[in-house]
């Protein structure tokens, strides 16, 4: 099966994620923050190796279906993984850092506010 799109390509990615029991994953939707991707995924790993299993797991799932990895940096300690697919970043982190990073809360979209209307001229 070859990936058709940016959604399709998240859902695989989320799949590979419960398949190694990825924990509490998050999905950001940022196309209309940023060009760089359409999704980013955050997900946790209990320790270094849980990290490494997912991140394993993605990177074979991504090559079974023939999706292109741009990048994956942090491998070397495992604490923080971020594996670039273009459409999809995904980010594997320990507990520790995921909390004190806070990805999550710096992607967020702020709360829309109502448009004033304009005031009227005299």
């Amino acid at each position: 099966m070859t990936v058709q799109s940016a959604a399709e390509l998240k859902d695989l990615v989320l799949a590979a994620v419960d398949d190694r029991k990825g924990i509490d994953p998050v999905v950001l939707a940022v196309s209309s923050l940023t060009e760089v991707t359409d999704y980013m995924v955050m997900v946790s790993g209990t320790s270094s190796r849980h990290v490494r299993a997912i991140v394993d797991n993605v990177l074979e799932t991504a090559k079974e279906h023939d999706v292109r990895v741009l990048g994956v940096e942090g491998r070397d300690r495992n604490d923080w993984v971020l594996v670039d697919l273009a459409d999809v970043v995904l980010h594997v982190m320990r507990p520790q850092a995921r909390s004190f990073y806070d990805l999550e809360r710096l992607w967020e979209l702020p709360d829309p506010t109502p448009a004033e209307k304009p005031a009227a001229s005299v």
